[in-house]
């Protein structure tokens, strides 16, 4: 029998030119080890150097694949003892850990998941954190007296079920936004408020899909749109992008029958690139011919820094194909779990359904606080006055990137958002920097993970919402440092 000390045998079939990442790779090879009981409790587990020179990759990506692995308690580092399986691990009943093809969860939440360093639910947010918009720029006096206002007003039939598709005032005030901002026509009829994007999303799969039907995701693209499709049954087909957005004669290639198809048109999760108007027609001719839908997220695009925010696709959708997402986590708080869809008016009734016995919306007090907040103008001032705090943010956050590294780094400016991307050189592990920036309290968001098959290169995902102009040279600076020791 096998000695828990010897080092491993078992097969690490990795394919250098595979999409997948080589680090993401042997962290699965190995966790699919540990998990089927080839690799003992106390195991042993091959040196970096070693294995790296087995397998002919980087010391410092078999490095990120180890620190992965220890990171999620399948390894414990021992210093001259080793790298090892956990030996608190049973041998029997162990609960595999989420696939990495589909953990690349990052950006709307306080954990990138993708890259195993969970933050705190309910902690502050960090410099770069992702998903995060300005705190301490909220009206929260403001704020704070609506709240009271609406529940000092509390009367009996408010006490009791209400409409599961939502507040019809707060229906009626995002359909008169909708209107205006974004140029979709709609009545509060059609919209149905929702508990955020992860409501919006199960509400669409919920009534739209079916078990094995196909959908097309944007690769790289927004890992929780895509785990919540795979979660709901679909069979996920990773479309490329480039720069008009979404390649849609490479997702007809790939699947012309696909059931659905989930995008992001105003800012392309993560890379920010906008959805060109040929793409957009394409991509409705395509709807309409084959009866599919389409999951419009609009997320981000209130802010845009040099030109008027596009029209949403809905705008464009003459045959009702179109299912608008939005929610008020970037543009007001993540923790109002606010959001909601736009349904086409030939389905509304079906969501409606849905919405009664499976997911009605949320607090009617927190609905009712937003409904006077859009309805007073403090919405449209809101959102007006955090465009050009952005704007400054952003500014002041590129040019301390560019004094702290030059030349070292590359910088995609698109035009909106509320987060750079950064292109880090070859060779190195994004993952593995973002997980020693989160340990040092910063909150990038490694770029690789967003991808299943596409080939981003090594990047960050960096937020500058929350960093002040006058902090934005020391945060740059100990991002550096992170970096540089890489």
């Amino acid at each position: 029998m096998e000695s828990p000390t010897d080092p491993p045998r078992f097969p690490l079939d990795i394919d250098i030119g595979a999409g997948e990442a080589v680090y993401r790779q042997i962290y699965r090879r190995i966790r699919a080890a540990i998990l089927d009981g080839q690799l003992l409790p106390g195991a042993r587990l091959p040196s970096w150097n070693a294995l790296a020179a087995e397998l002919s990759v980087a010391r410092g990506t078999v490095k990120a694949a180890y620190d992965w692995l220890a990171g999620e308690g399948y390894v414990v580092a021992l210093g001259p003892a080793g790298t090892r399986v956990n030996p608190a691990l049973p041998e029997a009943s162990r609960d595999p850990a989420p696939d990495a093809g589909h953990a690349a969860l990052a950006g709307d939440g306080p954990a990138d998941e993708a890259a195993g360093f969970p933050a705190a639910w309910g902690s502050a947010a960090r410099p770069f954190q992702m998903g995060v918009p300005a705190l301490d720029v909220f009206p929260r006096k403001l704020w704070s007296r609506l709240a009271a206002r609406q529940a000092t007003r509390l009367a009996p039939a408010g006490m009791v079920y209400q409409d599961p598709a939502g507040l019809p005032e707060l229906r009626a005030a995002i359909a008169g936004y909708l209107a205006i901002a974004r140029g979709i026509s709609c009545t509060a009829n059609d919209v149905l408020v929702t508990s955020g994007f992860a409501g919006a999303i199960n509400m669409i799969t919920g009534t739209l899909l079916a078990a094995g039907d196909r959908a097309w995701i944007e690769d790289p693209g927004y890992g929780r749109a895509r785990e919540a499709l795979r979660l709901a049954g679909a069979t996920i087909v990773p479309v490329p992008v480039d720069g008009e957005g979404i390649d849609v004669a490479a997702g007809v290639r790939r699947a012309a029958d696909a059931r659905l198809a989930y995008v992001t048109p105003s800012h392309q999760s993560p890379l920010g690139m906008p959805l060109s108007l040929p793409r957009r027609l394409a991509l409705l001719d395509w709807a309409g011919r084959q009866k599919s839908w389409i999951v419009e997220d609009d997320y981000y695009s209130e802010f845009r820094f040099a030109n008027r925010p596009m029209s949403a696709l809905k705008s464009l959708d003459g045959e009702g194909r179109v299912i608008y997402v939005g929610t008020f986590s970037k543009v007001l708080l993540p923790s109002l779990r606010l959001g909601y869809i736009v349904a086409p008016a030939a389905e509304a009734d079906r969501f409606r359904h849905f919405a009664a016995y499976l997911m009605p919306s949320p607090s009617q007090l927190v609905q009712a606080i937003v409904a006077n907040f859009i309805a007073q103008g403090h919405f449209g001032r809101h959102i007006r006055r955090m465009r050009a705090i952005y704007a400054a943010r952003r500014a002041a956050l590129v040019a301390a990137l560019q004094e702290a590294f030059g030349d070292k780094i590359a910088i995609d400016l698109q035009d909106g958002g509320m987060h750079l991307v950064v292109h880090l050189p070859r060779g190195m592990v994004d993952v593995e920097i973002a997980r020693r920036a989160a340990a040092a309290g910063l909150g990038p968001v490694p770029l690789s993970p967003w991808s299943l098959e596409a080939r981003c290169g090594p990047g960050l995902l960096l937020s500058f919402a929350n960093i002040l102009p006058e902090d934005a040279p020391q945060a740059a600076r100990r991002l550096q440092r992170i970096i540089r020791a890489d």
